[in-house]
């Protein structure tokens, strides 16, 4: 719990292990209030990707698409006929990020002693006292994207003394490691993936399924351009328009998904001993708060996650955002070889209706995997376990395809929409991959 005491030595700030206030007399960039954003060296930026004669109406649409009209979003206070006054409601917070704290001042006396984990604040002016106030600000101490803390305020022995608290509802239940064996996993899970004219290797890939899960339901997406036959005992193959591209494919093979998790495989992916996929599914089932577990890629153990880093600009221009190779966050409770993150490579299980939910933008056809995952920076709880491995069919001339190759690299065109898109849709000034 994060305790504010005011009584006449002052006020004191007690922090909660899903939070803490500090206080900071030059705040460092990310205390300050709403305004522009700092680009990471290295970015792209996105407005000069937009034709001239398109700048002007498209900063209209992209304005009006950004405008929000929920209740939640409009930031009250209590108003200061107490001691304090303080934000109720609309102070939005990113995990592991200092935020200011916006509003609040006091009419009551109070100096400035930072102590460990104690905060007191007192002045002997009540214009001092505010500028102090507005320099106090909350970084949570957990990772998570669906928390929130309640801040509740009594006045006792008028005047003297102010009690407040800030309750947190507890980032992850508590953890009690438990392991089973699913008698029959596919129940819960069904293996989805989307091939275009690569059937060679979505044979060795279901060879390599069979031989470790024999009755396991396989879902195929195909915008292949001349379709061949893929049969065989609870597969599925969905013929699709030709080159509709990535994200259209996962679209289509997650909307035929029936069980509650799937999981993800490219069509040149190799099963062995150590797809565990039973291992993927106690991790979701211990910590229900995850929409998506990532395994590991044989040949890219250093890229098994990332991490996207967002800094919120102002309404103008929007957010400025990072995605950093190789970036995580703390490791799960009891799961220490599982991390949170904000992305995961082509190999994860994740939850049916949390993937639908976001879904992949069928606007991007060949330059698509991140961009699934910036859409859904907030809204997905991701983690990455790297105990979990699938290998990588080899890569030898007799299975490249000119044609395959000619759709799959993205041209130059391919790289502008991308980022027009992240400026429109995801209301960003600028972006940088790192």
């Amino acid at each position: 719990m994060l305790m504010l005491n005011c009584d006449s030595s002052g006020l004191s700030y007690y922090r909660h292990s899903s939070g803490s206030l500090s206080y900071n007399s030059s705040l460092p960039t990310q205390h300050r209030l709403p305004g522009p954003c700092t680009c990471p060296d290295g970015s792209t930026i996105l407005k000069d990707h937009i034709p001239q004669d398109q700048y002007e109406e498209l900063m209209q649409r992209r304005a009006k698409e950004f405008q929000t009209n929920s209740i939640l979003s409009k930031l009250l206070f209590a108003l200061p006929n107490s001691p304090l006054q303080y934000p109720i409601q609309g102070v939005i917070v990113r995990p592991l990020t200092a935020t200011a704290i916006p509003g609040m001042s006091s009419s009551i006396y109070a100096s400035v002693t930072n102590v460990l984990t104690k905060l007191t604040i007192e002045s002997s002016t009540l214009l001092v006292l505010n500028d102090l106030l507005a320099k106090v600000s909350y970084t949570s101490t957990i990772y998570h994207i669906n928390s929130g803390d309640l801040g509740m305020c009594q006045k006792c022995e008028e005047n003297l003394m102010l009690l407040c608290g800030i309750t947190s509802n507890p980032s992850f239940k508590t953890i009690i490691s438990v392991y089973f064996c699913l008698l029959d996993i596919s129940s819960q899970v069904t293996i989805v993936t989307k091939t275009f004219v690569r059937y060679k290797q979505l044979r060795v890939l279901l060879d390599s399924i069979r031989k470790f899960y024999s009755n396991i339901k396989v879902i195929i997406a195909d915008d292949s351009l001349e379709p061949e036959s893929v049969t065989g005992e609870n597969i599925q193959h969905y013929i699709m328009p030709p080159a509709q591209g990535w994200f259209a494919g996962r679209n289509l093979a997650v909307s035929q998904v029936t069980t509650k998790y799937f999981l993800w495989v490219d069509d040149d992916f190799l099963f062995s001993e150590e797809t565990k996929i039973e291992k993927l599914v106690e991790v979701m089932e211990a910590v229900p708060e995850l929409d998506m577990v990532g395994g590991s890629v044989q040949g890219n153990q250093n890229r098994l996650h990332f991490s996207i880093l967002y800094e919120e600009g102002d309404e103008n221009e929007g957010g400025c955002l990072y995605r950093m190779s190789g970036g995580k966050f703390h490791s799960l409770p009891s799961y220490p070889q599982c991390h949170l993150a904000s992305g995961v490579v082509n190999f994860f299980l994740a939850r049916t209706d949390a993937m639908q939910r976001v879904r992949f933008d069928p606007k991007l056809q060949r330059v698509a995997h991140s961009e699934f995952f910036v859409d859904g920076l907030g809204s997905l709880m991701v983690a990455s376990c790297g105990d979990v491995t699938i290998d990588h069919q080899p890569k030898i001339d007799k299975n490249s395809n000119p044609t395959y190759h000619k759709f799959r690299n993205p041209g130059r065109n391919d790289g502008e929409f991308r980022l027009q898109l992240h400026f429109f849709k995801n209301y960003l000034k600028c972006i940088r991959y790192g």
